[in-house]
């Protein structure tokens, strides 16, 4: 890689790394998963970088590939959590993760389809279309999805505002 590139790519991971763990962050619930997630996406980019840093949104590619590393690993593991929630008493949350506040409880909560959209829409402030075209799915579907999550999350908030 040119010298010009490698500077263009350390620019590029320090302005959207710490954004792109935060999006992450909200969709595994683990700022520590979200940071090995966005890691791994980085990664992936270093060798393509010459192309990408070439495209009108490189941070559209990067955060792509992260959400779709973040699905993976919570379809892999979906498996092992149900084994784990079987074989312990309680429920206890992970010490190392700190506070979660209530959004980021209900976030949780929510099946990763439907996180995935949410936080791609609001968080991420992408179209309906832009989240479709990411995630590979109908516009339609992502509405529906969008319709179902906030009245979960309505629901959710709402239930904790009362507790």
């Amino acid at each position: 890689m040119r010298a010009a590139d490698v500077e263009g790519l350390r620019e590029f991971y320090s302005v959207q790394q710490p954004r792109l763990v935060g999006v992450i962050s909200l969709l595994t619930g683990s700022r520590a998963e979200a940071e090995d997630i966005v890691q791994e996406a980085f990664v992936r980019l270093v060798p393509r970088w010459p192309k990408i840093s070439r495209y009108d949104a490189p941070d559209a590619w990067v955060r792509l590939v992260a959400v779709r590393l973040a699905a993976n690993r919570h379809r892999n593991s979906h498996r092992f959590a149900q084994l784990f929630r079987r074989l312990t008493p309680e429920n206890a949350p992970d010490p190392a993760d700190g506070y979660a506040g209530d959004l980021e409880r209900a976030l949780a909560e929510l099946p990763m389809p439907a996180r995935q959209v949410v936080v791609l829409h609001y968080v991420c402030d992408l179209s309906v279309a832009q989240v479709a075209d990411t995630l590979g799915i109908a516009e339609g579907t992502v509405k529906s999805r969008l319709s179902r999550a906030r009245e979960a999350l309505s629901v959710t908030l709402r239930s904790e505002d009362h507790a």
